[in-house]
């Protein structure tokens, strides 16, 4: 019953919690934000960068304590055009689910 109450960063919730006790619900979402503006910037270069430069790497998630290190997204150098979707459907369930990364042009396609 005690320890229920102690500090998130006592000796025993590192020691039951390992890296995660030190990681807040304010750490977790600043970490989300962090991605998520990172993501959106990586998105306008890429549909305002000439067309003969190379692609851009995608940016890489700030890593979160507790989780196995994910393969890279990386977008297909050699994309499809942009398929029709109809609203209210979705190809993934959501961020993180390892959807594909939009393409340049579907991109381009979402933002004109």
């Amino acid at each position: 019953m005690l320890l229920r109450h102690l500090p998130r960063d006592s000796a025993v919730a590192r020691e039951l919690n390992g890296e995660a006790a030190e990681w807040s619900p304010t750490d977790y979402l600043l970490a989300q934000v962090i991605d998520q503006l990172a993501e959106s910037n990586w998105m306008f270069a890429t549909v305002n960068r000439d067309e003969d430069s190379d692609p851009l790497d995608f940016p890489k998630p700030v890593p979160r304590p507790g989780q196995k290190p994910s393969p890279d997204r990386v977008p297909d150098p050699d994309p499809d055009p942009a398929p029709d979707v109809s609203p209210g459907t979705a190809e993934s369930t959501g961020p993180g689910d390892g959807a594909d990364v939009p393409s340049p042009a579907q991109l381009a396609a979402f933002f004109s």
